[in-house]
């Protein structure tokens, strides 16, 4: 039945990955119309110009997913996440989003995010084993 060889990539080449990720959205934008995607990255260098915290993921058809939100250990604790994701927020909510979608491991920060809004709408259990991935969103009502 199959004549292709189904190679593992453990290293798999950027550009490979990006062409998964742009069949995916014209697969979404034929289906549903919507052809608004769009990247959405918030940076914060430190005065050497060294990445020291960001937040990534992307906008699309009315909803703002969060798939990223890294703060370096010497910066944590100093609202830089809150600020990051505030800041995804508001620009979610400048190109017409209404929701928020993010996941998050029981070992990072669900309660963090819960703190700013977001409610638990799904939990993995034993996801890696010993812990859960949780599952939240938040509603976005324009008014930041």
């Amino acid at each position: 039945m199959f004549n292709q060889t189904f190679a593992i990539a453990s290293d798999p080449a950027p550009h490979e990955l990006q062409y998964l990720e742009d069949q995916v959205n014209q697969h979404n934008i034929s289906v549903t119309g919507f052809d608004d995607y769009q990247p959405l990255a918030v940076l914060v260098r430190d005065d050497e110009n060294r990445l020291i915290a960001g937040i990534s993921g992307y906008t699309w058809g009315g909803f703002c997913e969060i798939l990223f939100l890294w703060v370096h250990p010497d910066y944590r604790q100093m609202g830089y996440g809150r600020k990051l994701l505030q800041t995804a927020e508001i620009e979610a909510i400048h190109r017409a989003c209404q929701l928020i979608v993010l996941s998050s491991y029981s070992f990072q920060a669900p309660g963090f995010y819960q703190k700013l809004g977001y409610t638990i709408n799904g939990i993995d259990e034993g996801c890696p084993p010993g812990h859960r991935r949780y599952h939240l969103q938040k509603r976005l009502n324009g008014n930041l």
